[in-house]
């Protein structure tokens, strides 16, 4: 319904990729003074109608008026203009440039005198943004690259906000963001709705969507179905609203007790990171499943990485003992039947620019070439293969990743290693950004693969995912082993945050 309240109106929005109908016929209007949830499985067109709206996309069908004006923007920096700002799902920052850089892309003007970027005028406002919003380690001449991913994804909002924004769209950012940054980003969005502009708020953790918002939109296969008052629903009935029908509840293991056997295919000693990690010692059991959690910085997502030998540890050894191998380069974890998921799938996970079949296939290259020659054939049949072992929503295994859903993403990191056949799986926050229904075919994988024998280290910021999934549960506090709980009936997540903090 159209009022003189109305931030944004959209009115028979369309955007179609090849033969993907991302969004159809989508009518919507936005109030001011509103934070408005948006809602949907992955593919559902959440992120194509938010990047419509931000101008990075343009639709094929449809209008769009904004604040009473007809709305049609070019670019990131024409919506910007108009008072519209986004934090993108995934990673939104400029490699090459620095901190201050990137905060004022597109705002140089600002800081320039008698023709000239006065830098130090630059660096000083960045100083004060950056102290404004908690990034106080954050030094503004730095290079955007040497930042961690939640910093980064700080430097966005901070961005976001600098524009001054009447209408902020917030698209799976909190993942990201450690508790302290997510109450930051709450507070914001609180004071723009107080200032009577508006927020698009997407996230998949629901619980927090009903807190933060006024009313959800509901997205499925690209159309809305339906907006409702968050007081007059609850998660349980929010789920169903997106996946079309009925849920089940329990999306984790049933059983109570820890399972797997005594063999140990993965031994770790002393291992050592300088700034990140010290004195780390474990076993990995054939079919175990082994948590690993603790706050954002208290080196767990590093040491995923040591584990995988994507960064080198400075102490210690990681072996293999039923191959007698201590594991020095990267090349031989993945020999060896290790295998890595990134927290950070599109800057680690994937080859966006590259089609489905070419990631599901790149760990295997080495097992599919013969004398510098990779059959087509062969490579299209494994693919095809872990496409619907997935079950992956594509137009076929020839469409391009940097097309698919955050949730289908993560399917394809996935099977890139199963196509490989590894042993051993280290899952980096596996959920992270996936819906409901994605998440509970991702848990019921990894029983699957714990069922054949496989064994997994999943490192998880989610407490009730860390518990419901796993044999072991290791807490780290300041890159230190605090704790290490089996897995059994009455552990509860105030167990574990009494290690954490």
């Amino acid at each position: 319904m159209h009022t003189d309240k109305t931030m944004i109106r959209l009115e028979g929005l369309s955007k179609n990729f090849v033969t993907t109908k991302a969004v159809c016929d989508a009518s919507l209007s936005i109030e001011r003074g509103e934070i408005r949830g948006l809602v949907g499985e992955n593919g559902s067109g959440k992120s194509t109608l938010v990047s419509i709206i931000a101008g990075i996309l343009k639709p094929d069908e449809g209008s769009m008026v904004l604040q009473e004006k007809d709305y049609k923007p070019q670019n990131l920096l024409d919506a910007n203009n108009a008072k519209v700002s986004i934090i993108v799902q995934e990673m939104g920052t400029i490699k090459g440039l620095s901190v201050a850089a990137n905060l004022f892309l597109g705002k140089e003007r600002n800081f320039k005198k008698n023709g000239f970027l006065s830098l130090k005028k630059v660096n000083t406002e960045a100083r004060n943004l950056l102290n404004k919003y908690g990034g106080y380690t954050i030094e503004p001449d730095s290079d955007i690259s040497s930042l961690s991913f939640e910093e980064r994804k700080l430097v966005e909002f901070e961005k976001a906000l600098y524009s001054d924004p009447h209408l902020l769209i917030v698209d799976e950012t909190t993942t990201a963001l450690s508790q302290d940054g997510r109450e930051i980003l709450f507070g914001e969005m609180k004071k723009l709705k107080q200032q009577d502009k508006t927020v698009i708020f997407i996230s998949h953790d629901l619980g927090e969507v009903i807190e933060c918002c006024d009313r959800i939109t509901v997205m499925k296969d690209g159309r809305i179905v339906d907006t409702v008052s968050t007081d007059a629903i609850d998660e349980n009935a929010l789920k169903e609203l997106m996946v079309g029908r009925e849920l089940e509840h329990h999306y984790y293991r049933e059983d109570v007790k820890a399972s797997y056997k005594q063999k140990i295919v993965l031994r770790v000693r002393d291992l050592n990171m300088e700034g990140a990690f010290r004195g780390i010692s474990f076993d990995l059991h054939e079919g175990e499943i082994l948590g690993i959690g603790g706050l954002t910085n208290c080196g767990m997502h590093q040491l995923g990485k040591a584990l995988f030998g994507m960064m080198k540890h400075s102490g210690g050894s990681i072996e293999l003992p039923r191959k007698n191998k201590t594991l020095k380069e990267q090349t031989s974890f993945i020999s060896s039947g290790i295998g890595y998921l990134p927290k950070n799938r599109d800057q680690e996970g994937l080859m966006l620019f590259s089609s489905i079949k070419d990631n599901i296939c790149l760990a295997s290259i080495d097992k599919l070439g013969k004398r510098f020659f990779i059959p087509n054939k062969e490579e299209r049949k494994i693919a095809e293969k872990g496409a619907k072992q997935l079950n992956l929503k594509m137009s076929s295994i020839d469409q391009l990743c940097m097309y698919l859903s955050g949730g289908n993403k993560q399917k394809v990191s996935i099977a890139k290693w199963l196509a490989r056949d590894s042993d051993i799986l280290i899952l980096d926050c596996p959920t992270r950004g996936i819906d409901v229904s994605v998440k509970a075919s991702i848990y019921v994988l990894m029983q699957q693969l714990k069922s054949e024998g496989k064994s997994i280290i999943m490192i998880s910021e989610e407490l009730p995912e860390l518990i419901g999934m796993s044999d072991r549960i290791i807490i780290l506090k300041n890159g230190e082993i605090q704790a290490v709980s089996d897995r059994n009936e009455s552990l509860l997540e105030e167990d574990l945050i009494h290690y954490m903090i």
